[in-house]
């Protein structure tokens, strides 16, 4: 390539997808839900900022970009603006020649599928055998690199996916402090929200929120235990899919529990997270729950702008509203416009023993994480010196001063002292979990009313980051998914002061092509997603 060619690439990179300036000039909300949809995005200012997977496979296509050039593009955009977000912790030094490979492979061969040159970006606890790091954000797993990828990495790179770099999480996935501020960790920082940067990303997933919603990435793949994937789509503006336990693989994920583990796609088109969870999905031998799990079939085809018509769909009054009054105003419009579109709403339709769980989820977490972490470590981080929990423990006492400036690790101590996963205590709570938040919970709640779907508000607008005293976490509907391990879909749902909330479709197992369907149609007839416009505070919104 010559040196003209190459500076046109750069330049043409730079108009594909723009800078922050570019997210000031979005178009503004429809003020009208249904019906927004006869506005293609193709037609809408500065698309490519916020382009889908097909946009960007037609236009590799068509040769007006490459996977090289939309790396390259991405990379400078995360040089650009991550500064102020701290949302990807590290990119890939390979991700380039990958890309380089992929665009070859493309000329020679066709591609291999529709994620084939897409950039994307992965949480930092899912294992990856190249030149990144995988830490969960904690310093005491820097240099002690994973023997092989975890399984679903491989199923992207088998699908021609670029592995763009690493994101930032709530150190150890949340899972340490009672007082910790999610999107801390000690390898990356405080992690911003896009949209006002002094409010909160949410989840330990919150660098992948913040990246995709600031257009850092293609598409995003992060976690969730509980709430994990769904509050930081909520609060980052994305549709985030956790899906039912066993879809996809847990092997290379550092845990929390297995019980409740998933990975899951967060994008910011509902297409998108369908052909990223069926490039991930798949029987992995390491995981016995994935071998015994159905498949999700065709994920596309749900996806119509009529998929509402005649569902029948829940909501869930009790406890999953009513803790702020303009989520609950905005969530009152969203029914409107799922009545618009031919649902059939079961007002209300609560679930039994909703937040009875409580301290049983906690105490399965607990006991597993103990476990479950000294077996991550063993298999996927060998060459580290710690082994355990006390040994973590040590180390975090050694650096505190890094590690623990702002919130402790009462967490970790509380699981220490747990017994082994035989013992009466874990296997009460186990039970206790299963029977109030699964048979006598969801299960009960889809039978009594023949339900297709739950619909609730995903959670609250973000909160203002306060390092000091902790996260400010209103409340949401993840728990009752997250302990059944059902499947659970938000959606963008409106604004309140300019700040993203979320609409949360919760299903049934194995239900995930549905649920995306509900998701799609909503998300047609609304659009209301709009790129992050970088505010300082909220107050200077005006």
């Amino acid at each position: 390539m010559s040196n003209d060619q190459a500076t046109l690439t750069r330049r043409q990179a730079a108009k594909l997808l723009g800078f922050a300036a570019a997210a000031a000039a979005a178009p503004p909300l429809a003020s009208s839900a249904v019906g927004a949809a006869s506005q293609p995005v193709e037609d809408r200012p500065f698309s490519w900022l916020e382009a889908s997977v097909r946009q960007l496979q037609k236009a590799m296509e068509e040769g007006a970009v490459t996977a090289e050039t939309l790396c390259q593009a991405y990379l400078e955009r995360i040089a650009h603006l991550d500064p102020f977000l701290r949302s990807v912790v590290e990119t890939n030094p390979d991700a380039v020649a990958q890309a380089r490979e992929l665009d070859r492979e493309r000329r020679h061969k066709g591609p291999r599928g529709p994620l084939h040159g897409i950039p994307v970006l992965l949480k930092d606890n899912i294992a990856t055998s190249d030149a990144m790091e995988t830490t969960a954000g904690s310093l005491a797993l820097v240099g002690h690199k994973p023997p092989r990828d975890a399984f679903l990495v491989a199923r992207l790179r088998q699908a021609g996916a670029v592995l763009l770099g690493k994101t930032n999480l709530s150190e150890w996935a949340n899972f340490r402090s009672t007082h910790s501020s999610s999107g801390w960790s000690a390898r990356g920082g405080q992690g911003a929200n896009p949209y006002v940067l002094d409010r909160n990303p949410c989840g330990s997933s919150s660098g992948t929120g913040a990246a995709i919603a600031a257009n850092l990435g293609a598409v995003g793949v992060g976690t969730e235990t509980d709430g994990s994937i769904v509050c930081p789509s909520n609060a980052c503006g994305l549709v985030g899919v956790k899906p039912t336990l066993g879809l996809v693989s847990r092997s290379g994920i550092i845990p929390i529990a297995a019980s409740q583990d998933t990975a899951g796609p967060m994008t910011r088109w509902v297409e998108d997270a369908a052909l990223l969870l069926a490039a991930m999905a798949g029987a992995d031998p390491a995981d016995p729950a994935t071998v015994r799990a159905p498949r999700p079939g065709d994920l596309l085809s749900g996806l119509r702008q009529d998929a509402l018509r005649g569902a029948r769909l829940g909501v869930p009054r009790a406890k999953l509203t009513g803790y702020h009054p303009k989520v609950d105003q905005v969530f009152q419009q969203a029914l409107e416009v799922l009545k618009e579109l031919g649902a059939v709403l079961v007002d209300p339709a609560d679930i039994p023993h909703l937040g009875a769980y409580d301290e049983a989820e906690f105490e399965v977490l607990l006991y597993e994480f103990k476990w479950q972490l000294a077996d991550y470590l063993a298999h996927w981080a060998p060459s580290c010196p710690y082994k355990d929990l006390p040994s973590l423990m040590a180390f975090n006492e050694e650096h505190r001063d890094r590690e623990m400036p702002f919130f402790g690790q009462e967490i970790f101590e509380m699981a220490a002292k747990k017994g082994p996963l035989t013992e009466k205590a874990y296997r009460k709570a186990k039970a206790t979990c299963r029977k109030l938040a699964d048979t006598q919970g969801l299960a009960a709640t889809f039978a009594k009313y023949r339900l297709d779907a739950l619909v609730a508000p995903t959670g609250g607008p973000a909160w203002v980051t306060d390092l000091v005293n902790g996260d400010h976490f209103l409340g949401g509907c993840s728990t009752a998914p997250a302990v059944a391990g059902y499947p659970h879909v938000t959606v963008p749902m409106g604004w309140v002061h300019g700040l993203p909330v979320g609409l949360s479709f919760i299903g049934k197992p194995w239900q995930e092509g549905r649920l995306l369907g509900y998701a799609f149609a909503f998300e047609q007839a609304t659009r209301v997603r709009r790129p992050p416009r970088f505010l300082s505070t909220l107050s200077a919104a005006g």
